[in-house]
């Protein structure tokens, strides 16, 4: 009897579980589990999307493909109808990127992109996708990566980029590379690298452009025989330009089922916009250029350049460092912005800004970024003056005939001590700054032709025509109080100063006709006696208004949350900073020293530039007073 109960208990407890259970129903499970599901494709996981896995079903394949996917993928190319079976073609696309990516075939990657392309471009007359099918930004992705994979030549991401006759699983495909399209801006493209495989670090945002293309960071090579462009000296070795490898395919719909195609490799910069045309529709281009800079800055040896040029003057491997660097092949029609890089640093502090402003359409379509590089260690004046002789060099070799109204509307933008060196450039100092070091006019003085050019330039500057604005971010105007600390004098006697200074004393010495001039020179500044509060030359610079007919803004680091008027950013003090007539003046509190580098600083900067050139205003840029 016991016995009989029991069973009947575990019968009952039994059909309990079963009627708790069912074989189709549900389970509570999270929101975001359940997105993740229903978006699952071959580009975040080990399997195709829900669509796939639903038409595998219906045909009867999922179980064939999961045991023999390579015959199941010919079994369904083989079922192609004549004309349209975008769903069959989308399975395709997937089916034959999952494969790419598990076995490294570069055949069907490329087949991946061709039936990507097709089921995005699917001809003429043929309906397109609506745009909230989800199947369309998968095929836009495995278009893009698979066009990367089937061109890819190595294991850090470069890419070998030719044409010819490429087998494919199902037939062929020629491929059309024209030379004209290795050619951008009067230089070589090589050495492609696939922008979207590496992780960015350092840069406050990583910008892409969606689209279709596969996002290449290039480097330039030797420029095309006789088109070299202005200003080709002035693009630095590192130089890596972003493009998109776009392949565009010949009605590839109607040739699908014969595996006879043609294809036309094109390459497009930002110069050329940011999208292409396909079938009589817009399509925009995928573009990566956070990650083109971040490569540039890779190991790049700009790092190592902050101490070095402090301290060793012209004894810098490849002599004098002063130059002035493009980001780009010089771009008619766009202003300058000039950015000089401050004490014991380089161009490479100003990455994040370089990056917000690249990225930025509006700012990135009106203007150009040049970079000053320069030994920081040396006499600000020397500096500078190296500075205001280059530049009226570099407008005349890139505009002889002054056509370009854009390069008369220059933007100097400096940060630190590189702030001083770009007030140089908006000042008339008259003999402000020879008067404390001689009391003989400088043309009464006998000396060689190349000590008095060298003091001329130094010393005497007139505002630069084609400097229209001037931007100081923690200019220590009044000076930088970490320069009166004992260790600054012991670190300023490690500069080593250019030869053609040290040259400069010996001759005045030589000709002794000054007893000022003599006592001046026999131990000149570095740049951080130049700094100290009360320096003759920072006092004599600190009461040079700037000229009427530049407009300038500042921009001010206060650390801590105090009172502003007696704070500073570690470096230099509020006061130090503040100067009276400029058009705007911002103070980012909290902030170090380094108040180029915060949102705020390279916000206000990008505020500033907008007006300059007249965004919103409704007048043209170049109309503005």
């Amino acid at each position: 009897m016991r016995s009989g109960l029991a069973r009947l208990a575990a019968a009952g407890a039994l059909l309990g579980c079963v009627a708790c259970a069912t074989p189709v129903g549900v389970s509570h499970l999270d929101a975001r589990s359940v997105q993740r599901e229903l978006t699952e494709s071959a580009l975040t996981g080990d399997r195709p999307s829900a669509p796939t896995r639903e038409l595998l079903t219906q045909l009867g394949l999922r179980e064939r493909y999961e045991k023999d996917p390579d015959h199941t993928i010919a079994e369904l190319h083989d079922g192609l109808a004549p004309t349209g079976d975008l769903a069959r073609i989308y399975a395709l696309a997937e089916l034959s990127f999952l494969r790419a990516e598990r076995t490294g075939s570069r055949e069907q990657a490329l087949a991946a992109a061709v039936y990507a392309y097709t089921f995005l471009f699917p001809g003429h007359g043929a309906p397109r996708q609506g745009r909230f099918d989800p199947r369309f930004q998968t095929a836009r992705v495995i278009y893009n990566r698979g066009l990367t994979l089937a061109f890819r030549a190595g294991k850090q991401g470069e890419m070998a980029l030719e044409g010819g006759e490429r087998k494919l699983p199902f037939g062929e495909i020629g491929i059309e590379l024209p030379p004209h399209e290795l050619e951008w801006a009067g230089y070589q493209l090589r050495s492609f690298q696939s922008a979207a495989e590496f992780e960015v670090r350092g840069l406050l945002n990583r910008y892409r452009h969606s689209g279709l293309g596969a996002p290449l960071a290039a480097s330039l090579g030797a420029a095309v025989p006789g088109e070299a462009p202005p200003g080709a000296e002035h693009i630095p070795p590192r130089l890596k330009v972003p493009v998109t490898a776009f392949l565009r395919l010949d009605d590839p719909r109607s040739h699908l089922g014969a595996g006879d195609l043609r294809g036309k490799l094109e390459l497009y910069s930002d110069e050329e916009g940011l999208e292409t045309k396909v079938d009589g529709h817009s399509v925009p281009l995928e573009v990566e250029k956070s990650s083109s800079l971040a490569l540039q800055l890779e190991g790049a040896p700009i790092y190592d350049f902050g101490l070095a040029g402090f301290r060793l003057g012209d004894y810098l491997p490849g002599g004098q460092a002063e130059r002035v660097f493009f980001l780009h092949p010089y771009r008619p029609g766009r202003i300058p912005v000039l950015l000089v890089h401050g004490t014991f640093s380089s161009p490479a502090t100003w990455a994040n800004l370089v990056n917000e402003l690249e990225n930025d359409p509006e700012l990135s379509s009106r203007y150009q970024i040049w970079l000053y590089l320069y030994n920081s260690g040396n006499p600000i004046a020397y500096s500078g003056g190296i500075l205001v002789d280059l530049l009226p060099k570099l407008i005349d070799e890139l505009d002889p005939a002054h056509r370009d109204a854009a390069l008369q509307r220059m933007v100097v933008i400096g940060h630190s001590q590189g702030g001083l060196v770009t007030k140089l450039t908006a000042v008339n100092s008259g003999d402000a700054f020879w008067s404390y070091i001689s009391r003989t006019p400088l043309d009464q003085l006998k000396l060689d032709p190349d000590t008095r050019e060298l003091l001329r330039r130094s010393l005497f500057y007139q505002r630069l025509p084609f400097v229209e604005r001037v931007i100081f971010m923690s200019t220590p105007h009044h000076g930088s109080y970490l320069s009166s600390f004992s260790i600054a004098g012991w670190v300023s006697r490690l500069v080593q100063l250019p030869v053609r200074l040290t040259q400069m004393s010996v001759n005045i010495a030589k000709e002794g006709q000054d007893g000022l001039l003599l006592q001046q020179m026999s131990r000149l500044p570095t740049s951080l006696d130049n700094m100290r509060p009360g320096n003759r030359f920072l006092v004599a610079l600190a009461g040079l208004p700037i000229d009427p007919h530049v407009k300038a803004n500042s921009i001010i680091a206060v650390d801590g949350k105090g009172p502003i008027e007696s704070g500073g950013d570690g470096v230099v003090r509020y006061q130090s900073a503040h100067i009276d007539g400029v058009e705007s003046e911002l103070v980012v509190q909290p902030s170090g020293h380094s108040v180029q580098e915060t949102p705020q600083g390279i916000e206000e900067v990008r505020r500033i530039l907008r007006e300059h050139a007249g965004i919103g205003s409704g007048k043209p840029a170049l109309e503005q007073p």
